[in-house]
């Protein structure tokens, strides 16, 4: 994936070649080099291509990684304000705290607004097997946070402890 210092870099040095080119166009026309209107047309072309990089390594947004967190799946997601995620049965507590809050930052969008709800509520589960061939959802937690703001400070998170008694207990 791009970084954006790294296209920052890269804008840096297309700046510098953009330049370089521009001085040459310049030098065409003041030695009237036949090709000197193909390097006003280059020396054009990378000014465009500088910009459009320097516009970019601004624009790319970075989530942070919340410590902890596990890998879940989206597995109901209504756009506008109800997602449920799923984990896998062998959670702790710290990661479902971990996950809710990395899932928080993650599916945030300022387009789930114009369903009229002012919070954005994730659900975390996990499946687990009572019998063979039965699967049952296991709801662990929730958090709720603003559909307004990005960075939501007084989000709540709740978690569902009696819950974690009903997962499968690790094999020692």
């Amino acid at each position: 994936m791009f970084e954006p210092a790294q296209l920052l870099t890269d804008a840096q040095w297309s700046g510098i070649l953009t330049i370089v080119v521009g001085i040459l166009a310049v030098l065409g026309f003041v030695l009237k080099w036949g090709f000197r209107f193909r390097l006003v047309g280059i020396t054009g072309f990378m000014a465009v291509l500088t910009t459009g990089i320097f516009a970019l390594s601004l624009a790319i947004y970075t989530r942070p990684n919340v410590p902890g967190a596990l890998h879940y799946s989206r597995i109901f997601d209504t756009a506008s304000s109800q997602v449920v995620i799923v984990v896998p049965p062998t959670v702790t507590e710290p990661q479902v705290e971990a996950t809710l809050r990395q899932a928080a930052i993650d599916l945030y969008s300022s387009g789930r607004m114009s369903q009229g709800e002012p919070l954005l509520t994730i659900r975390l589960r996990t499946n687990v097997h009572p019998e063979p061939g039965v699967s049952e959802p296991l709801y662990l937690g929730e958090i709720q946070r603003s559909l307004a703001v990005r960075e939501d400070a007084d989000a709540t998170i709740k978690i569902y402890r009696e819950n974690f008694a009903r997962l499968p207990q690790p094999v020692a």
